[in-house]
């Protein structure tokens, strides 16, 4: 098959991040005179993370909050939490990492993607991106290389809408004008990505580069439609 529009994940689907969130942070509170355990900052995180998520769904989208404040906030209570309250020493460092963040050198990109993107570029096949991520992710993209090859970039920010929701694949398709029995999505999620995807009418792939029962997708997911390399992608596309 090949598509009219073939879209994408990115974390974990196209992009990694170098190191953990508490290995990021702990490098970055060193400067500011701050001695905090990685694995402390990480456990940290994701207790502010759900916090704030759960109180501000999708980055405050309608609730008053840019993402940026809502992404500042969440350093801030993650180092709270580790007992850093100081607010002339946590504002400083909540604007640094958020703005760090976007940096290159803090994304891998896998080595099977820009081989796959070249290939279906080739084709002539459209690409885009359908992501639950904040507007940085244009930034990143486009640090890391990878922004050129996509026709857009639809974050959950920008659409108000958050996968599994079908509306943010139906949006995408809609910008795109094309009809979901023509497109594909690519990601590394069963229920955000593979199953969101097929329930709007798309053809989609899981792509799992650990071991099958890693991604829980054994029982899920056919054999077929699971991708242990993006370069597999390139014999179902031709």
């Amino acid at each position: 098959m090949r598509p009219q529009l073939l879209t994408w994940d990115v974390k974990s689907t196209l992009l990694c991040v170098r190191r953990s969130v508490g290995e990021l942070y702990s490098s970055e509170a060193k400067l500011h005179g701050l001695q905090l355990e990685a694995r402390a900052l990480d456990r940290s995180f994701q207790a502010a993370l759900q916090m704030q998520d759960k109180q501000f769904p999708n980055y405050g989208r309608g609730r008053g909050l840019t993402s940026q404040q809502w992404w500042v906030d969440v350093v801030k209570k993650t180092f709270c939490f580790c007992g850093v309250s100081d607010e002339q020493v946590l504002a400083p460092l909540a604007e640094k990492l958020y703005h760090q963040f976007c940096s290159a050198a803090n994304w891998e990109v896998y080595g099977d993607v820009q081989d796959t993107l070249d290939h279906c570029r080739k084709l002539g096949v459209s690409m885009a991106v359908i992501s639950n991520f904040d507007r940085r992710l244009e930034q990143i993209l486009a640090n890391c290389n990878l922004r050129k090859y996509f026709q857009f970039v639809m974050t959950s920010e920008d659409a108000g809408i958050a996968k599994p929701d079908q509306r943010i694949f139906r949006a995408a398709l809609n910008l795109a004008q094309v009809e979901p029995r023509q497109a594909m999505h690519i990601g590394d999620d069963i229920r955000m990505d593979y199953l969101a995807a097929r329930a709007v009418g798309m053809e989609s792939y899981l792509i799992c580069r650990g071991q099958e029962e890693s991604c829980g997708a054994k029982r899920l997911v056919p054999r077929a439609h699971i991708l242990s390399s993006l370069h597999q992608l390139c014999d179902l596309i031709k």
